[in-house]
């Protein structure tokens, strides 16, 4: 195709996720600019196959190859578009990596995005996922996403009502067929208070000597926090994060709460409580467990991880051993934050 596009027959994935799990693509696709998108999608040979968007691949387990197209976004600029003094319009690009927005915006003395900090994948998939770490989610900032609608091969604009946030979830998520997000509209202010209120935040800024700290103060203390407790992909093939804190009725939360006094839990909206389940985890006696090259990191709970070799089926049996635990013990569910490729839950 033309430089705006490269597309590889039979490519290999592993370094493609951050689990570091053997996969093919049958098809893998590198896209300079959204304009490339009508004709790398109509031709023929892609009529039909199964097609899925991978950006840094931070989350995303294959247990299977995948015998359809791989998209890559390779577009990534990120500009002011309009300038309200107090506040801003800033649209991001898919391909750029979602920390460099972060340093970008606070760089620009925005506020808004500094407790998502690190958080490792492209800005293409932060409204997908939803985004969220230390009492924020991506969704709060959020005015409108671009993508390019497959069943209507048109670009559209979604406003955030359109979008249908969720946590850790989305209109995207839910029809990952159609939808390739090209850009996402940001509104940031410079005028932001800062989200100090999770645990861990304020401690680490006292630990700093910083008692009035500055979005980039924060971006920092979230950073320190993050390194500390997630094991680094670069280093252990993880993905961060493998399961959602789950959700229950409040009269749930309430009962755990009471046969279990430390177990945090987290209002999550009218009648609904949020468990942690990196606590869950723990008390089955996971963290730190490890079969083969498949475990649970010793620093989380939360994280499943890769040695060496492990297969996306060997990490997938292990991640649903842990949650079948979890229910025997507890009669709460774990689901995946991760897409699944190749098998179901």
């Amino acid at each position: 195709m033309t430089q705006a596009c490269t597309v590889v027959r039979d490519a290999p994935l592993r370094d493609l996720n951050t689990l570091r799990v053997e996969a093919s693509a049958g098809w893998l696709a590198t896209v300079a600019t959204p304009s490339a998108l009508p004709e790398l999608l109509g031709r023929p040979d892609f009529d039909g196959l199964p097609f899925m968007v991978l950006g840094q691949g931070s989350n995303v387990l294959f247990a299977a190859d995948f015998e359809g197209l791989v998209l890559r976004p390779a577009w990534r600029r990120v500009r002011i578009t309009r300038d309200e003094g107090e506040a801003a319009l800033v649209r991001a690009e898919a391909g750029l990596g979602w920390d460099a927005l972060v340093d970008w915006t606070l760089a620009q003395g925005f506020a808004g995005l500094e407790n998502l900090a690190l958080i490792p994948g492209l800005v293409g998939a932060a409204p997908i996922q939803n985004i969220g770490a230390y009492g924020v989610e991506v969704a709060e900032c959020i005015g409108v996403v671009e993508a390019w609608d497959r069943h209507a091969g048109r670009r559209v604009r979604l406003d955030r009502e359109d979008c249908d946030f969720g946590y850790r979830d989305s209109v995207f998520k839910r029809t990952p067929d159609r939808w390739i997000v090209t850009a996402v509209e940001l509104r940031l202010s410079r005028e932001g208070r800062p989200r100090l209120g999770y645990a861990g935040v304020r401690e680490e800024l006292d630990a700093m000597g910083i008692a009035t700290p500055t979005p980039t103060d924060v971006a920092e203390a979230v950073r320190r926090l993050r390194r500390r407790k997630l094991p680094d992909p670069a280093v252990i093939g993880n993905a961060g994060s493998f399961f959602k804190n789950p959700v229950v009725a409040t009269e749930v939360a309430a009962r755990l709460r009471e046969e279990h006094g430390d177990l945090p839990v987290f209002p999550a909206g009218p009648g609904l409580g949020k468990l942690s389940a990196a606590w869950l985890i723990e008390r089955c006696g996971w963290r730190g467990f490890r079969e083969g090259d498949a475990g649970i990191a010793a620093q989380h709970a939360l994280v499943l991880v890769n040695h060496g070799q492990a297969s996306g089926g060997e990490l997938l049996a292990l991640a649903r051993r842990v949650a079948r635990s979890v229910e025997s013990r507890f009669g709460v569910r774990l689901e995946p934050e991760p897409r699944i490729v190749g098998a179901n839950w």
